[in-house]
């Protein structure tokens, strides 16, 4: 079994969520290596990739709880903190960065749907997100990217209508409608 086996991570994720501690350090342990890797791309410098490293894994101990297995692997959740963190320090450096959405859903893409080896290994390439990938594709522009910003920037409802200039039942209706086909598309594959 490896370090980064979906289904060892989900159970130290599942302890996590129950406070564990020892679990939380096995967790540490097994994905701290690649999402350094990972940071240090977005970022380019050591002692960046290490607080943002810090800083996702204060996230991932709040929030483990609220990990559903069904919208994706770990790795790719715990991937995608880091990115969050990563993209946020960006922006308080420097007020100028600005992250494009579309851009960002094609890069989350072409990551989740690659079989090059490549830093980006770190989204542990198994069936369930090359499900989601696939499944994520096939939603509507528009609601792809109020999930994307919603769960990918970690953006509340409010401030997701607020970046695409929408009414909040809009964006409400948008993702959860997007949830429910993603969920559709996700059941259907596992059936297949």
């Amino acid at each position: 079994m490896s370090d980064t086996d979906p289904q060892q991570l989900r159970s130290l994720l599942a302890a996590v969520a129950r406070r564990d501690a020892a679990a939380f350090r096995a967790l540490y342990d097994a994905t701290s290596p690649k999402l350094f890797g990972f940071a240090l791309r977005i970022l380019n410098r050591k002692e960046l990739a290490e607080d943002v490293l810090q800083e996702s894994f204060v996230s991932v101990w709040n929030n483990a709880g609220s990990y559903q297995a069904g919208l994706a692997a770990p790795m790719t959740w715990m991937t995608t903190i880091v990115r969050n963190r990563a993209y946020d320090l960006l922006r308080r450096m420097d007020a100028t960065v600005e992250i494009d959405a579309d851009t960002f859903d094609k890069d989350v893409m072409e990551a989740l749907e690659s079989s090059d080896p490549s830093p980006i290994d770190v989204l542990s390439m198994d069936a369930e997100a090359r499900a989601l990938a696939h499944c994520f594709s096939r939603l509507e522009g528009l609601h792809r990217q109020a999930i994307a910003l919603a769960f990918y920037h970690d953006l509340s409802h409010s401030e997701v209508a607020q970046q695409m200039k929408l009414p909040l039942g809009t964006v409400k209706t948008w993702v959860r409608r997007g949830l429910e086909r993603l969920r559709t598309c996700l059941t259907r594959l596992e059936g297949a």
